[in-house]
Parts: structure tokens; sequence; C-alpha cells
């Protein structure tokens, strides 16, 4: 089962990067939050799938 409750953290990002980010939220239709969230959970996946084929490998 998936725990729904979200956790809160402080964020520090440069302006650049908060710019950055902020276009590519709109580009995709999300709030900056959610944006960012979004990115993490893709960085896991890809992490969990990198982690798997090289221990599939062995």
């Amino acid at each position: 089962m998936e725990n729904k409750e979200k956790k809160q953290i402080p964020l520090r990002l440069s302006a650049k990067l908060w710019e950055e980010l902020a276009q590519w939220a709109e580009d995709d239709f999300r709030s900056i939050n959610g944006q960012i969230e979004y990115l993490l959970n893709e960085c896991v996946k890809s992490r969990k799938k990198s982690l798997y084929k090289s221990s599939s490998m062995i």
C-alpha cells in the first residue's frame, strides 16, 4: 500500500535553477512543486531500473 502522506522539506535553489524549473513546469502545466516531485519520481524510477539491470547482469 502506497503512503499518500506528503512530507515537507525546505529546499534552497539558485535563482537560475528556479527560473528554469518554473518555465519547465509551466510548459508541462504543473506547479513548480509538482514539477520537482515529478522529476524526483522519474529519477528514482530510472535509478531502480539501472540497479535492476546491473544486478541482473551479474
